[in-house]
């Protein structure tokens, strides 16, 4: 290592480890819980015509209205809340960490969760305090109070439905959250299209709430559009320490048109869902050791023990790339995600499992 790096870059950076993106070259992605599928032709040429008059000369519009109005409409947003975009969920995620950070000030967040609000939680230089789920992977309720209560967090993390467990919690219990918390607290609902949860009413009852979504589970990850919903005067303070122009001239021409849109792409997000549902029946009864009920676009499982990485490469071998998430954290051990894709990814998907476990449980 440098001496220079050793010398400047901070400790707790050194030892963080980078999000790691597996290489999906020439195999079946099923990794990353994106949609499988394309536009109709027709909509791409209606698309590519919109483009075409795209200022990229000029900077884009900082506040993005065209898309803000979009979105209200779309996702039917109460005039009184205020919006901020992002560069995906992750830059809001920072902004807002960036916004609450002082010295020991800690972020909580249910875990296993998605694992940017630790790492945000470091590079901002706040405290990260997980609390553990249930096995079943439910809000371990009088653990979260009683940690809320000691710590005192400025910033609460709630995945609504969480990933990578694609469970979802009863609103009676973000209710009690958010009536014992006094910091502000961020409910992620990056998966609202597989689920019929909805916590924008909340915003009218709780002021330290605030709703985070993202349009990269419904098909447009490419973009990387999130936005956050809550009252203007969080709003403006995040708005503070989020770049200019983050929202590109191409993205909020394709967002502003794909929102018009949107039926097409809750088609296939109810594709999804319902694909979702049967792959769930086909896992029962081939040897996985649990499947856990999801409200998101893909499946948790359990494998037998200390054979998931063993699994997960035999499946990479036949030409399909899941999330292996044993080694993760402790409650994932012998774990593999299984994103929903096309019905013929599904298919091979499930035959490359299929196949995997047998090979594994022939030989124990």
């Amino acid at each position: 290592m440098s001496k220079g790096v050793e010398r400047w870059v901070r400790k707790d950076i050194r030892d963080l480890s980078a999000y790691h993106v597996a290489d999906a070259s020439g195999l079946i992605k099923l990794d990353a819980m994106e949609n499988p599928y394309h536009w109709p032709d027709s909509l791409k040429q209606e698309w590519l015509k919109e483009l075409e008059v795209a200022e990229l000369n000029r900077y884009p519009d900082p506040e993005a209205h065209d898309v803000k109005s979009a979105l209200r409409a779309c996702f039917n947003i109460d005039e009184l809340q205020d919006l901020m975009l992002g560069n995906g969920s992750d830059e809001i995620i920072q902004c807002i960490a960036m916004a609450l950070a002082e010295p020991g000030r800690k972020v909580l967040a249910p875990e296993p969760s998605f694992v940017m609000y630790k790492m945000i939680a470091t590079f901002v230089g706040m405290d990260y305090v997980g609390v553990p789920l249930t096995k079943d992977f439910q809000l371990d309720m009088p653990a979260m109070l009683e940690a809320i209560e000691q710590h005192q967090p400025a910033l609460i993390f709630i995945a609504q439905p969480n990933n990578p467990t694609g469970t979802g919690y009863p609103e009676s219990e973000l209710r009690e959250i958010l009536s014992k918390a006094e910091g502000l607290v961020v409910i992620d609902e990056a998966y609202m299209a597989f689920t019929d949860t909805d916590s924008l009413p909340l915003l009218n009852e709780f002021d330290h709430l605030v709703v985070m979504r993202t349009l990269s589970k419904v098909g447009l990850a490419g973009l990387r559009l999130g936005f956050l919903v809550g009252a203007s005067s969080w709003i403006q303070e995040f708005n503070k320490v989020r770049l200019p122009y983050n929202i590109s001239v191409l993205t909020q021409a394709t967002v502003t048109f794909a929102l018009k849109h949107f039926e097409v792409l809750q088609q296939q997000t109810d594709a999804i869902t319902k694909d979702r549902n049967m792959l769930a029946q086909r896992l029962e009864g081939i040897g996985l050791d649990r499947i856990w009920p999801s409200e998101a676009n893909f499946i948790l499982v359990r494998t037998p023990k200390d054979t998931a990485r063993t699994i997960f490469d035999a499946m990479k071998d036949q030409g399909v790339l899941v999330k292996c998430l044993d080694g993760g954290h402790p409650m994932l051990k012998d774990c593999l995600r299984l994103t929903i894709g096309a019905p013929k990814e599904n298919e091979s998907m499930f035959l490359a499992l299929q196949k995997a476990l047998q090979a594994v449980l022939r030989k124990a």
